[in-house]
């Protein structure tokens, strides 16, 4: 299973260019996405967003919060923050919930590196 960022997911449903695109596509194929509650959150608050999509992203396979998440999210965070680097809130709590059911996150968003140096975050491609 992977994970998908909101970066990786517009890039998609836009059909942008670049290597998460056919990736995502291939995956999806396979079933093989699951979706983190963030993203989900920050993708169905687009009021653009057709319904349609909303339906299909809403149907994915979702992470769960397990036991101490908001715990380990905020002390992931702290750690970003400590090193003097970009921690956004939304990424932490991505990134802890793919490090929770150890799932590797597509994403094109740079922020991530910060989570995948600092923490146990796996990121594609």
């Amino acid at each position: 299973m992977i994970a998908v960022d909101t970066s990786s997911w517009i890039a998609f449903l836009a059909g942008a260019d670049g290597p998460d695109v056919p990736f995502v596509e291939r995956m999806l194929a396979e079933r093989q996405v699951c979706m983190p509650p963030v993203v989900l959150t920050e993708l169905l608050s687009d009021p653009r967003l057709p319904e349609r999509v909303a339906t299909f992203l809403a149907a994915l396979p979702r992470l769960s919060l397990k036991e101490g998440y908001w715990e380990r999210a905020g002390a992931l965070r702290a750690k970003v923050i400590a090193a003097k680097r970009k921690g956004p809130l939304a990424d932490a709590l991505i990134a802890q919930s793919c490090v929770d059911h150890h799932v590797r996150l597509v994403t094109r968003d740079t922020d991530f590196r910060s989570f995948v140096k600092l923490g146990s975050l796996e990121v594609l491609p």
